[in-house]
């Protein structure tokens, strides 16, 4: 049985509509319940959903063998895993942004609000900046509008939550989407069952691709 970390929400479910395009279908995953975990005996497979920032942790700690993390994720907690396969959905980026008008003073310290202080920490580090890292939560675009902080680093996919407050992307850091990661001990003594899934996948991503 290969254990299968989803993301909850509307990215986990897209991800699992490939897994069950690709032959590893759980019916049982469609059934209104308030049921957690779900398997076909026959495919081999057991689904659980899980918080989005959790998944990482699941498949690092073995309680699931594979698994579909952000990009942003895997960077923020840099998690001792296998990424196998980029499934080219939930696509974004992580940028920075502030005021329209900002103009970085380089005497300073600048001082960057994020959900994201490992990824925006390793950014300025390669840029020898010094920086005040403001962790936050929610609502990430009210610190600089209120002038908690200069700058923020944050997901972006439109950008359009950025302009209606006066504020605008400076700097893209890295482009995000969706991936495929493994357990480093299932991937060594299951491999040939999660190759075959890895390789399912990629068949389905490429076949949609090519419509």
């Amino acid at each position: 049985m290969i254990n299968i970390a989803l993301p909850k929400g509307r990215l986990g479910e897209k991800a699992y509509a490939i897994f069950e395009e690709a032959g590893f279908e759980c019916p049982s995953i469609h059934e209104e319940s308030r049921k957690l975990i779900f398997e076909n005996e026959e495919k081999g497979v057991r689904y659980f959903w899980v918080k989005p920032s959790d998944v990482v942790i699941y498949v690092e700690r073995g309680a699931a063998d594979i698994g579909i993390a952000g990009k942003d994720i895997i960077l923020e907690y840099s998690p001792d895993i296998y990424e196998l396969l980029d499934l080219g959905m939930g696509k974004c980026r992580m940028a920075v942004a502030a005021k329209k008008d900002f103009c970085d003073r380089r005497d300073r310290t600048l001082r960057v609000a994020t959900k994201f202080p490992n990824i925006a920490r390793d950014y300025y580090n390669k840029q020898s900046r010094e920086i005040d890292i403001i962790k936050l939560n929610g609502s990430i675009e009210l610190a600089p509008i209120l002038d908690l902080s200069d700058v923020i680093v944050d997901i972006v996919e439109t950008g359009k939550t950025l302009y209606e407050n006066d504020l605008e992307p400076k700097e893209d850091i890295v482009q995000i989407s969706a991936r495929l990661v493994a357990n480093k001990v299932s991937h060594k003594f299951k491999n040939e069952r999660i190759n075959e899934i890895c390789a399912g996948l990629d068949r389905i991503l490429t076949e949609r691709k090519s419509k």
